[in-house]
């Protein structure tokens, strides 16, 4: 990704989203893309909880790429820029969080575990008026998301975004062959320098070696596969995984369920909802 000062970023004006000025502890918003959809790399003034009851969301910042399955909320700071991209069709139900509330949440972006509980929590508040009357239900509900957040476990669900050229061409050959086993004397060879080279970039630029990054990338995007519905047997060779034991005992370690159990937890619970109109930009 480039710097932040080469790409344009679109602070959103709060009249086009009132959610992102009321006067409120937290304010819901609803919005459904379809298959493919996307929104322009844009900043908001308040801290978001981006979630989605159905498809999955990819965000990026500067610094990382998410995967943002259903049943996991991204952590957005305020004013942090970012880009959604949406695949299948998604339901994303968002949280607008005044600055004293969002001190509940983590310091940084960070996508976080949704419990039942939090996924009613949040579909019930994007019900509601943004200026709710304190007073009333919307408040109870208010405070409970605020406690419910507090507890909501993190999730290694982001990858951090290498900024050297030839890191980005081996990180997007790697989009394009997902279960490619080539190591960095291979990869070397392809995208213009030696191995040794890449892997010192990798540490200074992702925190990680080459081999770590690569498994966080491809937890990731097994992730997504999961939460599309592809079998756990299947999106381990898609990702690049010989063995699906092998493939389930690392899920699990990173994300704390089976990949069978994650698959399963990504299906949207039938609803009675009416798909929204846009709203603005998420």
């Amino acid at each position: 990704m480039s710097p932040t000062r080469q790409i344009p970023i679109y602070i959103i004006p709060s009249r086009e989203l009132p959610q992102d000025a009321v006067d409120r502890p937290l304010a819901g918003f609803r919005r459904d893309y379809a298959d493919g959809g996307r929104t322009p790399r844009h900043a908001h003034r308040r801290v978001q909880l981006i979630y989605a009851s159905q498809g999955v969301m990819r965000i990026t910042t500067d610094t990382a790429g998410f995967v943002v399955p259903a049943g996991r909320a991204l952590w957005v700071p305020a004013g942090l820029p970012h880009a959604v991209a949406t695949q299948g069709l998604v339901a994303m139900r968002a949280l607008f969080l005044r600055e004293d509330a969002a001190r509940h949440g983590p310091p940084g972006v960070a996508v976080l575990a949704v419990s039942s509980l939090l996924r009613e929590l949040i579909l019930a508040a994007c019900e509601e008026p943004p200026e709710w009357n304190p007073e009333g239900r919307a408040g109870h509900l208010a405070a409970l998301i605020l406690d419910e957040i507090g507890r909501a476990p993190t999730l290694p669900l982001g990858v951090p975004q290498p900024r050297d050229p030839r890191l980005l061409r081996l990180a997007e050959a790697l989009r394009e062959r997902p279960d490619s086993d080539l190591t960095l004397e291979g990869w070397a060879s392809e995208v213009g320098a030696s191995a040794r080279t890449l892997s010192r970039l990798f540490r200074a630029e992702t925190g990680m070696s080459f081999g770590a990054w690569r498994q966080h990338w491809r937890l990731a995007e097994a992730a997504a596969l999961l939460a599309r519905g592809v079998p756990p047997a299947r999106a381990a060779a898609m990702v690049g995984y010989a063995s699906a034991p092998a493939f389930g005992a690392a899920y699990r370690a990173a994300f704390g369920v089976t990949p069978g159990q994650a698959r399963l937890q990504a299906r949207p619970a039938p609803r009675n909802e009416k798909p929204d109109r846009p709203q603005g930009t998420g």
